[in-house]
């Protein structure tokens, strides 16, 4: 790694002033993605502002059909949380799915959320459950939150203090696992809500988006059938050596049955 100055602030007004004074200054909570891209000599910030000490941005709460959920809780938390497992399951086998217990451990939903890596999984679950992200400046819809490959509607200095979730009708998550990194080569998160069926595909093009023919077949009928002949253009999807953008259209099929189907239970 490269030299860099260390801060960990106790309140998120102080967060946001070391990042402002720092020459080229990053946050960290978790660090699942930024520290090994330090060590892989990628990046070289002058500053790390650590938000792990901000205790406000911790916790999860459940009322009033919102699942609320701090920015810094961790994936394990998250998993095993017995409010989340009654009030939204799918999204608590969605954090149960992510990397290892290590990883679990230690990564934090509002850093997922705010890399925006392509083949995270949380990303399905904010745009699958139309999820709000409370920012230090304002709030952001999921439609209008994700931008690009790791790019999000956030400003430079913002930071996500919590994420709302809408408590669904009934939700299902299933990915394809890359079988070494356990990313999501194509995950899944259907939800029937409110205001209709939601479908999130993450993992198989530049950036999570949703399936509008899958939630179109889907608010007809419920069910992994509703999905037969539905097919996904291949051009969209990612083309590396982990798998041809046709073998992952194709899988964007298979396993959005699979996420109907668990959440019929």
């Amino acid at each position: 790694m490269y030299a860099f100055n260390y801060h960990r602030p106790k309140s998120l007004a102080d967060a946001a002033k070391l990042l402002g004074d720092a020459s080229d200054g990053k946050f960290i909570a978790g660090g699942q993605t930024l520290l090994p891209t330090l060590k892989n000599r990628l990046a070289s910030p002058s500053d790390l502002v650590d938000l792990t000490g901000i205790a406000e941005l911790s916790g999860i709460s459940v009322s009033g059909g919102i699942v609320s959920i701090g920015a810094i809780t961790k994936h394990g938390a998250v998993a095993t949380s017995a409010d989340i497992r009654k009030a939204i399951p799918a999204l608590a086998n969605l954090a149960g799915l992510i990397g290892d217990p290590a990883v679990r451990n230690m990564g934090t939903m509002g850093g997922s959320v705010a890399n925006n890596d392509p083949a995270a999984d949380y990303p399905s679950a904010v745009l699958g459950l139309n999820a709000t992200m409370h920012t230090t400046k304002r709030k952001i819809a999921a439609d209008s939150f994700f931008t690009g490959l790791f790019e999000t509607a956030l400003e430079e200095s913002e930071i996500i203090t919590r994420i709302e979730f809408p408590v669904p009708k009934r939700a299902g998550y299933e990915k394809f696992r890359n079988p070494a990194s356990r990313y999501a080569m194509v995950g899944v998160f259907v939800a029937e809500t409110a205001d209709g069926v939601r479908v999130a595909v993450t993992g198989a093009g530049p950036c999570v988006f949703r399936h509008k023919e899958m939630e179109a077949a889907l608010s007809k009928s419920f069910s992994p059938d509703a999905l037969k002949g539905i097919r996904t253009d291949p051009a969209r999807m990612n083309n590396d050596i982990h798998g041809s953008g046709e073998y992952r259209a194709h899988l964007v099929g298979v396993v959005a049955k699979r996420a109907v189907q668990n959440a019929l239970g």
